[in-house]
C-alpha cells in the first residue's frame, strides 16, 4: 500500500454504540475507513477494536489525531495508541549461540516480508559476529554473569536509546531478562518452545524424547517479569513419531521457531497485537 494510513487499537468496558463512536470519528474528519476489526471478551466485560484508514484527505493533521480522539475516549475509560503505517520501526535483535532466527528475521527483512529496521544485534557471546558483519548490522558483545548483570543490563538500555530501538526480538537470547530492565523497555518478542513447564532448562528436545512425546510445538510472546508467562502472540504444533531421533525433533523445533516468532513480529510490526491484562487479540 503506498498511501500512508493511521491504526487506532482500542480496548474499553462495553457498551451500546461504540462502534458508531469510533467510525464517525473517522468519518466526520473526512477519513476512508480500509479496515475493521472487532472483539468482544464477555467475560473480561471489554471491548477490543483495530480501526485502520487511509491519511488521504484526512482533516486532521497527523499531530491532532491523538489529542482529538482522546476526547472521545477519555469519557468511554478507553485505552488506545495510534500508529502509522509510514513510520519504520527500529528492531535490535538478541542473541546467544543459535543463529536459525536471526538468519530468518533477517531474511525476511531484506525480502520486504515486513518493514523494519534492522541495525543492531547485541550478544552475550561473541560467536555470531560474523553472521552481523555480512549483513553489515552493528553487533555489540554485552557478556553478562550473575556479578555484573546490572551494569551490564545499563548498557543494554543505553544501545537501544543510542539505536533508537521500538522493538528487542529474544531470538534465542539465553538470558533471563529482569523485571526492572522490562519496567524501562517493554517492548520485547521473545520466542521459545512450548515444553515448558514440563521440560525446564538446558535440552530439552533429548528429554522430550526420552519421556516419548507426540507434539512439539513454539510460542512466541511479549516479555513480562513473570518468566515466559507474558502474553501470547502465535504459537503452532507439530506431530513427532516413534521414528524420530532427537536430532529430528531438533531440526523440527527450529522449524517452529522461525516461523512462529516471524509470524509475532510480523503482527506486532503491523499493528495487529492489542495487549489486555496478560492476554492479546491478534486481528487478522
Amino acid at each position: 500500500m503506498t498511501n500512508p494510513t493511521a491504526t487506532l487499537l482500542i480496548s474499553c468496558p462495553d457498551q451500546r454504540g461504540l462502534v458508531a463512536k469510533f467510525a464517525n470519528f473517522i468519518y466526520s474528519n473526512g477519513g476512508n475507513i480500509i479496515h475493521a476489526d472487532q472483539h468482544t471478551d464477555f467475560a473480561a466485560g471489554l471491548f477490543l477494536t483495530r480501526i485502520e484508514w487511509q491519511l488521504e484527505g484526512f482533516n486532521l493533521p497527523r499531530e491532532f489525531i491523538a489529542p482529538a480522539f482522546n476526547a472521545i475516549a477519555q469519557p468511554l475509560s478507553a485505552k488506545w495508541e495510534i500508529r502509522f503505517s509510514d513510520t519504520v520501526p527500529r528492531i535490535a535483535i538478541w542473541v546467544s549461540r543459535q543463529d536459525h532466527c536471526l538468519f530468518d528475521l533477517i531474511w525476511r527483512q531484506r525480502a520486504k516480508e515486513f518493514v523494519a529496521e534492522i541495525p543492531l544485534i547485541i550478544s552475550n557471546h561473541a560467536n555470531l559476529k560474523v553472521v552481523a558483519e555480512q549483513f553489515n548490522i552493528d553487533f555489540q558483545h554485552v557478556p553478562i554473569t550473575k556479578d555484573n548483570k546490572s551494569e551490564q543490563e545499563a548498557q543494554q538500555l543505553e544501545l537501544l536509546r543510542q539505536y533508537k530501538i521500538d522493538l528487542v526480538v529474544l531470538a534465542k537470547y539465553m538470558q533471563i531478562v529482569s523485571a526492572d530492565f522490562i519496567n524501562q523497555f517493554s517492548q520485547i518478542i521473545n520466542i521459545h518452545h512450548s515444553f515448558l513447564p514440563a521440560f525446564i532448562g538446558a535440552n530439552p528436545y533429548h528429554r522430550a524424547f526420552e519421556r516419548g512425546v507426540k507434539i512439539i510445538g513454539a510460542t512466541a510472546h511479549y516479555a513480562t517479569a513473570d518468566l515466559d508467562a507474558g502474553p501470547i502472540i502465535e504459537q503452532d504444533v507439530v506431530r513427532v513419531s516413534h521414528r524420530d531421533e532427537v536430532d529430528d525433533l531438533v531440526r523440527k523445533g527450529k522449524d517452529l521457531e522461525r516461523v512462529v516468532l516471524a509470524r509475532a513480529v510480523r503482527s506486532h510490526l503491523q499493528n495487529r497485537v492489542l495487549v489486555y491484562g496478560n492476554r492479546t487479540v491478534v486481528f487478522e
